[in-house]
């Protein structure tokens, strides 16, 4: 049990919380509850943030009968995460270079720099998830 024990803290980069004995209080905050020593540097850098839900459609237009579309079209993401992100994730599934790609919400195309937070608070807040956004491939003659 206690090899079990080890692997499962060490599998994730935590050190094992032991309760202090008697009054001895090192190793723990003046309460005398035990914290753990995690070691952030190793951590993901957006694991705690809040996620955003999307789906991303091809916008279908009558002249185009292109054969890039997503296989999976739902992803969830850091609210950190920039349209930028996103169209360099959507080009690499898609096998496109990313100048070719572009991210829509209601036919208008969005700023690389916008963040998925800003874009859910500003033209997606109350409304149901996930988020409804387009991507459109330009034609590579343009």
């Amino acid at each position: 049990e206690e090899k079990r024990i080890r692997e499962f803290y060490q599998s994730r980069g935590l050190d094992r919380v032991t309760q202090p004995s008697g009054d001895d209080t090192v190793g723990g905050d003046p309460m005398g509850l035990p914290y753990s020593t995690f070691d952030h540097s190793r951590a993901h850098y957006f694991r705690y943030d809040e996620h955003v839900s999307l789906c991303l459609e091809k916008l279908s237009s009558s002249k185009d009968k292109s054969k890039a579309v997503l296989q999976q079209k739902y992803v969830r993401c850091s609210v950190r995460a920039q349209i930028r992100h996103l169209r360099r994730v959507l080009c690499h599934r898609l096998g496109l270079p990313v100048q070719h790609v572009q991210i829509l919400f209601d036919n208008e195309p969005l700023p690389d720099h916008m963040t998925m937070k800003q874009l859910w608070l500003s033209r997606w807040f109350g409304k149901p998830a996930p988020l409804l956004l387009h991507y459109s491939i330009k034609d590579k003659r343009r």
